[in-house]
């Protein structure tokens, strides 16, 4: 059953400091290019950087973090790239889940895993596994993964568990089964690189979220441009369908 009920039916508490962050992490390669570098270096980098923003979110009592890491799209890249992909995924594994454990960091990967090498389905299992215990910040990797694949597999899922259902669904009915049910969703949502679109990213969840964009590639995303981007969240009035009105005789009580 999922903690957490739609922006569109419960106003959810806001706060000066999100709760939940969501990021595509775009411009590896651009960064790459840029420094006439393989590809591959800039993905590198941005392995490193992620290292960065977990550790931002702990200072910062975030406690929800999640990252595009590889959408459903991402297989028509260069099957070099693919590999090399998978690999580091692979290694980011084996080398940072005890260091996520030993800071109470909850990892989860979401998407369509069975796609995926059986030696990087069993990492995933077994890193899951040793984190589940951790609450002080939920990192959840999105690999594989795609918003309207995510409402597909959820309504094929709701529907298997109540077949004799034929018609009146609701939100509720639905929620449960996607697959980010077990957070509240993402107050701010931040794409480095310069492209202004979600990229079939949490189709459903950021609904109400407030999106921030900018022109820097995610190697150089470093805090102080997170810091930017909480900022820019911070002077957001966040209404979900109120008036201002409303929200100032909030303010007022």
């Amino acid at each position: 059953m999922g903690l957490f009920s739609s922006s569109t039916r419960q106003v959810p508490v806001v706060a000066a400091v999100p709760a939940h962050v969501a990021v595509i992490m775009d411009g590896n390669g651009r960064w790459a290019k840029k420094r006439f570098l393989p590809r591959v270096a800039g993905h590198i980098k941005g392995v490193e950087l992620v290292r960065e923003m977990v550790r931002a979110c702990l200072e910062r009592n975030i406690s929800y973090l999640t990252l595009f890491a590889f959408s459903s799209e991402n297989w028509r890249r260069p099957q070099e790239e693919v590999t090399l992909l998978m690999q580091l995924f692979v290694k980011a594994l084996e080398q940072e889940v005890e260091k996520l454990d030993r800071n109470g960091v909850r990892l989860r990967i979401i998407g369509d895993l069975s796609r995926f090498e059986p030696r990087l389905q069993e990492l995933i299992r077994t890193a899951e596994a040793r984190t589940a215990g951790n609450s002080r910040l939920q990192l959840t990797i999105a690999a594989n993964y795609g918003g309207r694949w995510d409402i597909m597999q959820a309504t094929n899922r709701m529907l298997a568990a109540q077949p004799d259902k034929r018609a009146g669904w609701l939100e509720s009915d639905l929620e449960p089964w996607l697959a980010m049910a077990f957070a509240p969703e993402p107050d701010l949502f931040i794409r480095t690189g310069g492209e202004q679109r979600i990229s079939n990213f949490l189709l459903w969840q950021l609904a109400y979220s407030e999106l921030y964009f900018t022109p820097t590639l995610w190697p150089d995303f470093d805090t102080a441009e997170f810091d930017r981007a909480i900022a820019s969240y911070q002077t957001r009035e966040r209404r979900f369908g109120r008036t201002s009105e409303q929200l100032q005789g909030t303010s007022d009580a």
